[in-house]
C-alpha cells in the first residue's frame, strides 16, 4: 500500500528533529526488503542494480544495456518486494531516459501497484566523457531525470534524486526533490566493489559542495549521502558529523557486502565440521587383510 508523500515526510522530519539518522536500503529481493524493514529501515528502494547485485554482479551492470531497467524495477516491486513489506514506504528507481516508454505511464503504474515514490536510477549522472556529451546532445541527458522528478512531485509522490555535482544538485532541488542524495561514486569494498582511491574527507568535500547548491535552491530538501568510501555505519556517521547529511542510502553496504561475508562464514563453518568415524573392529581388520 503506497504511503502519502506528506506522511513519509512527516515521519522523516520527525526523526531528523530527534537526531536519528535516516536509513534508505536498496533491496534486490524480498528477503533483503523484509529484513531491512524488520531492522528499522525508513525507506526501501528498488533498483535494477539490486537484481544484478544479488545475482553476483557489480552494481554498475545496472547502467549497461543488458535489460529493461524499468521493467525489472516494476517486476521486482510487484512480485518480490511489495508482497513482503508491511509498512515501510517503497521507492522505485526510474530510468527516466528510456526512449521506449512514456514515463508518465510508468509513474501511473508505480502508484497503482503501491509504490510511494521515485528515485532517478539508472542515471546518466554515472556517465561522463564523449558518450555522456552525445546523450545530452540527443536529448537523453540528466534533464530528463529532472523532468521525471518534477512529474513525480506533480503526482504527489515522494521524489528522491541522486546527484553527482553541484549543478545537478541545484537542478533537482529546483525541480522539487524532497530528498537529495549526494552520490560520491561506486561503493568500495567486498568482492566486486571499486576502490577509486578517494577518502572519507574527499567525500565530505564533494558532499558539502553538492549540499550547498541544493540548499541554495531548497531549504526543505532532506540531504543524504551514498557511495564511494562510505561503506560502514561508522563511515556514514563520520559524514553526517561533517556535512548536512542526515542519513545514508545503503545498497551494496547492506545487500551485497554483508551478505558476501555472511555466506562465506556460514559455508566455512559447515565445511569445517567433523564427522563421526567408527573405530575399526577386529573383524573388519581381518576382513580387510584377507580380502
Amino acid at each position: 500500500m503506497n504511503k502519502s508523500r506528506a506522511e513519509i515526510l512527516g515521519k522523516l522530519n520527525s526523526q531528523i528533529a530527534r537526531q536519528r539518522s535516516i536509513l534508505a536500503v536498496g533491496a534486490g529481493n524480498g528477503l533483503v526488503a523484509r529484513c531491512a524493514e524488520a531492522a528499522g529501515a525508513d525507506l526501501i528502494m528498488i533498483y535494477n542494480s539490486g537484481y544484478y547485485r544479488l545475482n553476483g554482479l557489480p552494481s554498475f551492470v545496472g547502467n549497461l544495456p543488458v535489460g529493461d531497467a524499468n521493467a525489472i524495477m516494476l517486476e521486482l516491486s510487484e512480485r518480490a518486494i511489495l508482497p513482503v513489506v508491511r509498512t515501510a514506504p517503497v521507492i522505485g528507481g526510474v530510468y527516466a531516459i528510456d526512449p521506449t516508454r512514456n514515463i508518465d505511464s510508468v509513474l501511473e503504474r508505480m502508484q497503482r501497484i503501491g509504490l510511494s515514490g521515485v528515485i532517478n536510477f539508472p542515471t546518466v549522472g554515472r556517465l561522463d566523457g564523449g558518450f555522456r556529451r552525445e546523450l545530452e546532445a540527443a536529448g537523453y541527458g540528466f534533464q530528463r531525470e529532472v523532468d521525471m522528478v518534477r512529474a513525480a512531485r506533480e503526482r504527489d509522490m515522494l521524489a528522491i534524486a541522486y546527484v553527482f555535482n553541484p549543478d545537478e544538485a541545484a537542478a533537482m532541488a529546483k525541480a522539487g526533490a524532497d530528498v537529495v542524495v549526494g552520490h560520491v561514486g561506486r561503493t568500495a569494498g567486498g568482492d566486486v566493489g571499486f576502490d577509486q582511491g578517494s577518502t572519507l574527507d574527499d567525500a565530505v568535500d564533494a558532499l558539502n559542495a553538492m549540499f550547498a547548491a541544493a540548499r541554495a535552491n531548497s531549504s526543505e530538501a532532506i540531504l543524504l549521502s551514498h557511495g564511494g568510501p562510505i561503506v560502514t555505519p561508522e563511515d556514514a556517521e563520520y559524514v553526517n558529523e561533517r556535512t548536512d547529511a542526515v542519513g545514508f542510502v545503503a545498497a551494496s553496504g547492506v545487500e551485497r557486502i554483508p551478505v558476501e561475508k555472511a555466506i562465506k562464514a556460514a559455508c566455512k563453518a559447515f565445511t569445517s565440521i567433523r564427522t563421526a568415524r567408527a573405530e575399526p573392529t577386529l573383524e573388519s581388520v581381518r576382513s580387510k587383510n584377507t580380502g
